[in-house]
């Protein structure tokens, strides 16, 4: 299964401030860094899955994809809220407010969605019924 997702990044440090911060949110922090190449790497856990921020290998600009999103599941419903508020406070933009998507029950999708301030699109969900 995937073990990171890489970011690039036109504003390394900001984009290392926005996640470090994002991620704490949830419990994660800085995982790895290579200086040589920019990579920064944040998770929760070596044996989860992370979110990297980089300069592109090509040296050319980072532009976010269209049609590419990036997840993050959490264990609460409360955690997406939190985790799309601080999205926000941190410069990042909206691009749904938290709620259930499809039906609510024990399968429920609830999800919130937000744009990093370099206009990468992120999700944050909860798989099950209200908690």
């Amino acid at each position: 299964m995937i073990g990171y997702i890489t970011i690039g990044a036109n504003d390394l440090d900001a984009q290392r401030s926005f996640y470090a911060d994002l991620v704490g949110e949830v419990g994660g922090k800085e995982m790895m860094r290579m200086e040589e190449n920019g990579f920064t790497m944040y998770g929760t856990d070596w044996g989860q899955p992370a979110i990297c921020v980089t300069q592109p290998y090509d040296g050319n600009k980072a532009e976010p994809g269209n049609g590419h999103m990036a997840a993050i599941i959490c264990d609460k419903r409360a955690k997406v809220d939190a985790l799309h508020a601080k999205a926000l406070e941190l410069g990042g933009s909206d691009e749904g407010a938290p709620g259930v998507r499809g039906d609510e029950g024990d399968q429920a999708f609830y999800g919130a969605y937000f744009r990093d301030p370099e206009g990468n699109k992120l999700c944050a969900f909860a798989m099950g019924p209200a908690d």
